[in-house]
Order: structure tokens, then sequence, then C-alpha cells
């Protein structure tokens, strides 16, 4: 695989220039489209494991085997995302960050199309769920791939002063995708009886993947390689196994970049999947749509507050906000749960509607705050595994791990627990990780110098 042509020297020719200016604006869109689509289809699964997979592809189960089942398969997806972060980055710190996106998307869309096709248990037997758990692999592969290069394609082409705004605005795709999703899923389910939704309606959603994936090209095919990357390819600074040689010199960093999210993607998953099969259970008797407008709703205030705090991350300090989010998450749980066992429908909603303020704290400086602890030459391939570990320890469990909690002990505090617990090992986390907020992060001399000191 080569370099695209334009793509680097394009970048160096730009630099200064209004055509940077214009490449900067680009960058930041393709990038939030990108991260869009690609957490459309991710948050599909989730929504679709919590409310019709169950009875799709494991219905000769009780509902609380075919709901672990189904959660099973949706932790296959975390599974696999530090693959991906491995395989695309070995390829985005070679060859650049435009050409491994693209590679990603086209991952994504062609494996959230096939789930949409897919026939159930009751046509294919045991087969069924065998492909939806490969197909589910492979959109764990490209989302473990797309993350750090939406975020570097972004920061890197940002003012370096504004680095924490630039950030966010990937992260920006996670409220959108789950904004579309959703309420994708929400009006199939609302214009569709149960049975018709259950049979055909949550496909429809997986099938106009598609079209969403031919939009993100045709934005991505418009934008040249960062100008740090092209900078360190100029240099020759280039890495033969970046991957292998980002684990040998920043071991602690990838560390610490999985357990900082500990308190962020944990509870995520626990509000946006689990609790969507936990208020439509027998005991709570809450509708489908119910349960996925509350999420619709937290998800767009989210969506405002992301760049609110990325902005924030640069003057306040990324790692102050982020021990913030995370206390206040540990918090939170205790007050969500008791909110959600009220018994009042408007106060279940209100905390529905909340649900999503700590994380929206942590998630906005996330991804400056983990790119940063990489020099260029290794940045793509370090701050996706540091990332997208995080996935085998917090998000993937978090919805097996609530269900078998509420099976257990029979009350939601048991969950808000395991998120205070989350929260205390992300604060240790954080507090060891070096801020280089302030750091110019495009040479890779600031690194080598902290190695030493």
């Amino acid at each position: 695989m080569t370099l695209d042509p334009h793509g680097a020297a394009g970048a160096q020719t730009a630099t200064g220039t209004a055509e940077h200016r214009r490449q900067v604006r680009k960058a930041a869109l393709a990038s939030t489209v990108g991260t869009t689509i690609e957490w459309y289809d991710y948050f599909l699964y989730g929504t679709a494991s919590a409310l019709v997979f169950p009875s799709v592809f494991f219905p000769h189960q009780s509902h609380y085997v075919g709901q672990l089942e189904s959660f099973a398969t949706y932790f296959v997806g975390f599974a696999a995302r530090p693959i991906g972060a491995a395989i695309f980055g070995h390829w985005g710190d070679r060859i650049g960050r435009k050409t491994t996106l693209i590679v990603t998307l086209l991952m994504m869309g062609i494996s959230t199309t096939l789930i949409g096709v897919l026939p159930g248990a009751h046509s294919w037997g045991v087969v069924a769920p065998i492909v939806l758990i490969l197909l589910r692999i492979l959109q764990g592969i490209a989302v473990g791939g797309e993350w750090s290069g939406s975020v570097l394609l972004s920061m890197e082409w940002g003012d370096q002063k504004r680095r924490g705004l630039m950030g966010s605005f990937p992260q920006l795709g996670v409220a959108t995708g789950l904004i579309l999703g959703t309420g994708f899923l929400t009006i199939m389910s609302s214009s569709t009886s149960d049975a018709a939704f259950t049979s055909w309606g949550w496909r429809v959603p997986f099938l106009c993947s598609l079209v969403l994936v031919a939009i993100g090209l045709y934005i991505r095919l418009q934008i040249l390689e960062t100008p740090m990357f092209a900078k360190a390819l100029k240099e020759k600074r280039i890495q033969r196994t970046p991957v292998i040689e980002v684990i040998k010199r920043h071991p602690k960093e990838i560390v610490l970049s999985a357990l900082v999210r500990m308190s962020e993607q944990m509870p995520f998953y626990v509000v946006t999947a689990f609790v969507l099969s936990y208020l439509t259970d027998d005991t709570h008797g809450y509708s489908k749509n119910f349960a996925l407008i509350g999420t619709l709703v937290a998800a767009g205030v989210e969506f405002v507050l992301i760049p609110y705090f990325g902005n924030l991350s640069d003057t306040f300090g990324r790692k102050k906000l982020y021990m913030i989010g995370a206390a206040v998450t540990g918090v939170w749980g205790f007050a969500y749960f008791a909110m959600l066992d009220s018994g009042l429908k408007w106060l279940v909603f209100v905390a529905l509607c909340l649900g999503l303020i700590p994380h929206a704290m942590q998630y906005a400086p996330q991804a400056s705050l983990i790119a940063e602890s990489f020099p260029t030459s290794l940045r793509y391939g370090g701050a996706g595994l540091g990332y997208q570990l995080a996935s085998v320890v917090a998000g993937g469990p978090a919805a097996l791990v609530a269900t078998w909690l509420i099976h257990t002990f029979d009350t939601g505090y048991a969950v808000a627990v395991y998120m205070l617990i989350s929260a205390g090992i992300t604060l240790a986390a954080c507090a060891a990780l070096k801020d280089y907020s302030r750091s110019d992060i495009a040479d890779d001399a600031t690194y080598a110098r902290e190695a030493r000191a």
C-alpha cells in the first residue's frame, strides 16, 4: 500500500494558506460525519441487542438467558475493537490517516447492511447467531480502527491551542450516531406493530447504512493528509512496525489510556443499552418507545455539551475537567437508579434525559487527552490501542455484568456500586497520566525528553 500522492505533499503545500483553513473545516466535518456513521451502525446493534435480538436469534431460551446471549454477542464486538486498533493503527501510522479511514468506513457499512438481511434463528437455526457474531466481529474491527484516525484527522489539522475543541468534534459522532440510530428505531417501532417490528421493522435502519456510507466516503475523499503526518513522512520518522514500537516505548500510556476510560465507557453502555432492557422488563413495564425517546433526548443533550466541554478543556485543563466528570459519575449512579426505580414515570424520563451529562464531561476532552500522550509517528496505533483496550474491560462487559447484578441482587444500586468502582479506577489512572495539553505534540522530541526525565 502507498500513500496518496496528493495527500502528504498537499498537506505541506496547504500549510498557512486559505486552502489550509478550508482543509481544517473539511477535516472536522469528515471526522464528525465519519464517526457518526460508524457509531450509528455500532449503536444500532446495541439497541437491537436489548430489544429485538433475543427473540430473533435466541428464541428458544428464557428471557433472562436470551438477554444474556444477546448481550454476549454485543460484547464480542468490543473484544474485536483492540484487534482493529492494532491492524489499522499499523497502517494509519504507516500510510496515513485518510486512506485507513476510508477502509474502516467501508468495512463497517457492509457489515451493518449484512446484519439487516440476516435471517433469524427460525429460518437458519444455529447458523444465524453464528453469522451474527462474525458480522459483529467485523463491526468491532472497523470501529476499532476508526476512532483514533478520526480524532487525529481533526486534531492534527486544527489550531494546536484548541486541540481540546478540535478533538471533541469526532466525539460528536457518538451523540449523533446514537440520535440517528435510536431515532430511526424509535420511528420504526412506533409506526409498526410489535410483531412487524420484530419481523422486519428493525432491519430498515440497518439497510440504510449503505446510504450513509456513500455520503461519508464522498466527504472523506475531499480531504488531504494531516500536516503533522506529512511532516513526519517528509522527515522520515515513519516506523516500520509502529504498533510494536508504541507498545515497547509507551506501555504505561497505553494502559493508563485504557483505565482512564472506565468511568466513561462502562456507564455509557449501561445507560444506552442495558437500561433499555431494564425499563422494558416485566418489573418496570415501560414501553420500548418510552425508553428509546428518553435515550434520544439524552443523546441530544450530549450533542450540545461535547463541544462546550471540549472547548472548556483548552482553558480549564483537560485532566482537571476529566477527573471532575469521573467523580460526578461515581455519585450519579445512585441518584440515577433511585430515579429509575421511583415508579414515577416523569422522574424516570428525567433520569433518562440527564443520563449522559457526566459522560459528556469526560468524553469531550478524552480524545485530546489520550491522543496527546503519543508522538505523531506512533499516535494512530498508541491512541487506538489505549482507547480500544477499554472495550474489553469496560464497555463490552457492562451490559452483561449489569444484567447479572440485577438478577443476583435485585436492585439497581448494585449497578450504581459498579459505576462507583469504575470512577475510582479512572481517577487513579487519570492522576498518573501526564498532561501534554500545553506541549508541542508535532515534535517527537517532546516525548523523547519525557522518556529520559
